[in-house]
């Protein structure tokens, strides 16, 4: 690594003969390095991932980067003052990763709040909190946490993470993934009547192709200080779904297009390289061979909840009968048709059936029920959405079978850019409860109700609650029951959305059922 003084003359594009170092100094530091705020991830009992890139300037060329490693110190305290100081160190920010940090905290105590910063030379970023989760033998009263995705910048405003940067005692906050989204939107949006409207932000560059592409989108979204705000007051547990680097890709199949697997396999390499690099997760989470084998991974919350995140992407088989929304073909019932690896079912199979916990939680990306699509009085036809678990029927059943008689799972979801809640059943018997969170900005302004969304329910007796605003999901969880909080924002196409809770919707445990209030 290089000394200080190496660094600064490095970074000088093209110092004049005799100028003073402290004129190369201020010429590099004239971007604030922490432009991207900082946040937390994957806590454990004993401490948690602190994050920070530096990106002096984040549109340029490697965030106006030297190319060089950097020294990036930090500190955590016990009070937000800094007063205590329980862990510091330094790390090396590296070009190779986009001058990314990553520092696992160890040696925290359990189940209290921590505050975070880091500092570079004569700059220091945003104090960050974070908290670190009761030992697996503690016996909590409650669990509150949130639940968030699918962010399109385009869509809207990010209204809804300023509003969730203001939840209290949240332990963490579950992305269930689209955190990007890799296109570059051409044409206009459309409102919930089907007519065009103007975009309210557009991404800058092209669709993302390759590591440059997607850093650059991760920077634009990244720049905005109401995600920022929700990422430096809350705790993350981070996954990835499909726009992180195409839609609807799976395995080495790509979402459109006819892209050879060999070709597919580093435009995916690039996107999950530049989620990591985003992302506050665990060097276990590194890409390696163009994949990231441990995305699925499992956190305790005491004996009160066994929390499971699931990767619904890596490993799948292609949708079934074309992808998009179909009426039932043959390829659905395939016996060796995939959403998850058979590692990774037997591994969550294990978990959710050895009885640690009063609840079980199977955090994922999409829909595990299985709806009848049809919004229009005249399809005769039912249709399924290819890219859920209703086009693989065989894990599908498999999986449910292994819930029956737990009656203690509850089903996290996304992707569906809509609220959603309702049983999840095998053959007679209802074995778990599935929410589904809507988007933070996909999809516009929205309205309490899709055009069809009446059609769904009475197609759908297992569906209980839909509806189709944007915000997110706050769970409260007690031994003897679970309550989902819809929280909703009347807008995101202007400023100023307000919040508001738009469904209560409780399981008591032990009876997978909803009430809604």
């Amino acid at each position: 690594m290089l000394t200080r003084r190496q660094i600064l003359t490095a970074a000088t594009a093209t110092p004049l003969i005799g100028t003073p170092a402290i004129l190369k100094a201020q010429s590099w530091f004239a971007g604030y390095p922490f432009a991207l705020g900082v946040t937390s991830g994957d806590p454990a009992p004993d401490g948690f991932v602190i994050w920070t890139k530096l990106a002096p300037k984040p549109f340029d060329l490697h965030g106006g980067m030297p190319m060089v490693p950097l020294p990036v110190k930090w500190e955590v305290a016990s009070d937000d003052r800094f007063k205590t100081i329980v862990a510091s160190g330094e790390a090396t920010a590296r070009p190779e990763l986009g001058h990314s940090v990553h520092i696992e905290v160890t040696g925290l105590q359990p189940d209290r709040p921590y505050w975070y910063r880091f500092t570079l030379s004569g700059d220091q970023s945003t104090r960050g909190r974070a908290r670190t989760l009761p030992l697996p033998s503690a016996s909590p009263a409650s669990l509150k946490f949130g639940v968030a995705g699918c962010q399109n910048y385009e869509d809207g405003l990010y209204t809804a993470f300023r509003h969730l940067a203001r939840e209290d005692d949240l332990a963490f906050v579950f992305h269930y993934g689209d955190f990007i989204y890799e296109y570059k939107r051409r044409g206009p949006n459309y409102d919930k009547d089907g007519l065009p409207v103007a975009q309210v932000r557009q991404h800058i560059g092209q669709d993302c192709f390759d590591v440059a592409d997607y850093r650059l989108r991760y920077a634009q979204y990244l720049s905005d200080y109401d995600l920022q705000a929700a990422r430096a007051r809350h705790t993350w547990f981070p996954t990835f779904d499909d726009h992180e680097i195409e839609n609807n890709w799976v395995s080495d199949f790509a979402g459109k297009g006819d892209a050879p697997a060999e070709v597919f396999r580093l435009r995916r390499q690039a996107g999950l390289q530049a989620w990591y690099e985003y992302m506050p997760v665990r060097a276990a989470m590194l890409p390696r061979n163009g994949i990231i084998t441990d995305m699925y991974r499992e956190a305790r919350y005491g004996d009160l909840l066994s929390i499971d995140f699931l990767d619904t992407r890596s490993f799948r088989s292609d949708q079934p009968c074309g992808d998009g929304y179909k009426p039932h073909c043959p390829a659905i019932d395939d016996g060796k048709a995939q959403v998850i690896s058979p590692e990774e079912e037997g591994w969550l199979v294990r978990n959710l059936t050895r009885g640690q916990t009063k609840w079980n939680c199977v955090a994922q990306q999409v829909m595990m029920m299985s709806l009848d699509r049809r919004r229009y009085a005249d399809e005769k036809t039912v249709v399924y959405n290819m890219d859920t678990w209703a086009g693989y029927a065989a894990q599908r059943n498999q999986l449910l079978a292994k819930m029956r008689g737990l009656d203690n799972v509850v089903v996290l979801t996304g992707d569906e850019h809509q609220n959603f809640a309702g049983l999840l059943d095998n053959g007679d018997k209802t074995v778990a409860v599935e929410f589904v969170s809507t988007s933070i900005s996909s999809g516009g302004d929205g309205s309490n109700l899709r055009a069809g969304s009446d059609i769904i329910l009475k197609n759908n007796p297992n569906l209980k609650f839909i509806n189709d605003q944007r915000g997110y999901l706050v769970c409260e969880v007690a031994p003897d029951a679970w309550t989902t909080r819809v929280r909703v924002v009347d807008q995101v196409s202007t400023p100023g959305g307000a919040i508001s809770t738009r469904a209560s919707l409780t399981v008591p445990r032990g009876q997978p059922s909803i009430s809604i209030a």
